[in-house]
């Protein structure tokens, strides 16, 4: 069994918190994704975990043993970088086989686990060819393949998909989740790029100055933000957030966005918004794809808007529609012959079974 647990986790830089305490259980055979901004102290984490950083304070366990004094060479890791770091002067296979040939594993055996990951990689052709002679991808490829051999109880990755090409990076994401498919070793991923988290992760680990901001699941975090933090960071394009002020009127709660903007609140957020009424320092947020062109059949909880278009952006399949809104830039997401023109007004909809209510002083979804 490989779990991995950091419980109380600190690192200090002389007088610099990196980070401050952190508390992370991680399954067997998990794959579990690091992400937040660059400085959230996800790469430091993971390099205590590899033993490439001394803690300052707290414990790393992994499969239920302490592992804070154990030197790195002796955790049963294998990490994969953003730079691949193969040595040149060496075949493919020879790359791929150093470690195990550093430990005086039998020939047959190196060659049946070599032959095995390059077979799940994909890359056979390629054991004579030396790192030269690849393709960035091929490269990354042999990286992984150089921690598969070792047959370890973690994987760790930081960030190695960030030196590819967006459509290599896309390719390769897909690869990576096949690999964990198939070999299934517990794995702890670093990435700055949130789609990347969404897209490989079990869970997703939202780092945020040193601190965990959320766990849970890819779903989860897109559906049921904790923290306003989380609720931005989360979905490309961001989630629309505007100051907004919670009203009653006969009963019934409203968030008014502007002088001219009200929503009414859904009746079954009634009764959790119901404390926060006149209460300063309020957010509305509701996502680009909740917010869409009218439609002849209306859905419950959906109310109709008109706004001045700024500018539009045709992907295709969709068109991004973007407005100001209490001098506030929005975005929503329309079908491609909405008519949506810059410069034109636009009856738009809002979809407010999705909406969040956000203490901005505190920072919680309410």
């Amino acid at each position: 069994m490989a779990q991995v647990r950091l419980h109380k986790l600190v690192k200090n830089y002389d007088d610099t918190p990196a980070v401050r305490g952190i508390d992370l259980q991680i399954a067997d055979k998990e794959f579990v994704v690091l992400v937040g901004p660059s400085g959230c102290g996800k790469s430091t984490t993971l390099r205590m975990i590899a033993g490439l950083e001394e803690i300052t304070a707290g414990d790393i366990t992994i499969g239920g043993e302490v592992v804070n004094d154990v030197p790195p060479k002796d955790r049963n890791i294998a990490m994969v970088f953003q730079n691949y770091a193969l040595y040149p002067h060496m075949t493919v296979y020879e790359n791929m086989s150093f470690a195990l040939r550093l430990k005086k594993v039998a020939k047959e055996e190196i060659a049946r686990r070599v032959e095995s990951a390059a077979r799940i990689l994909g890359i056979s052709e390629l054991l004579k060819r030396k790192p030269k002679q690849l393709s960035g991808g091929q490269r990354q490829r042999v990286a992984m393949g150089r921690a598969i051999v070792r047959d370890p109880k973690v994987f760790l990755f930081d960030e190695p998909l960030s030196n590819l090409d967006a459509k290599l990076r896309v390719q390769m994401r897909t690869e990576i989740k096949k690999v964990h498919q198939k070999v299934q070793t517990t794995t702890v991923y670093v990435t700055h790029d949130q789609v990347e988290a969404m897209t490989l992760a079990d869970r997703v680990v939202v780092m945020n100055g040193g601190l965990i901001e959320q766990v849970g699941t890819p779903n989860d975090l897109y559906h049921y933000p904790a923290t306003k933090f989380v609720a931005s960071f989360i979905g490309s394009p961001a989630m629309n957030l505007v100051p907004c002020v919670l009203e009653e009127t006969g009963g019934a709660l409203r968030v008014r966005l502007s002088d001219d903007i009200v929503f009414p609140v859904p009746q079954d957020r009634t009764q959790n918004y119901r404390a926060h009424i006149g209460k300063p320092h309020l957010v509305f947020g509701l996502r680009p794809e909740h917010i869409v062109e009218q439609r002849s059949h209306a859905e419950p909880n959906q109310h109709a808007f008109e706004v001045e278009l700024e500018v539009t952006e045709p992907m295709g399949m969709e068109t991004m529609v973007f407005f100001l809104l209490a001098g506030v830039e929005l975005c929503g997401r329309v079908h491609p012959n909405a008519g949506a023109q810059a410069g034109k007004r636009m009856t738009l909809v809002a979809d407010l079974s999705n909406m969040h209510l956000i203490d901005d002083t505190s920072g919680k979804v309410l």
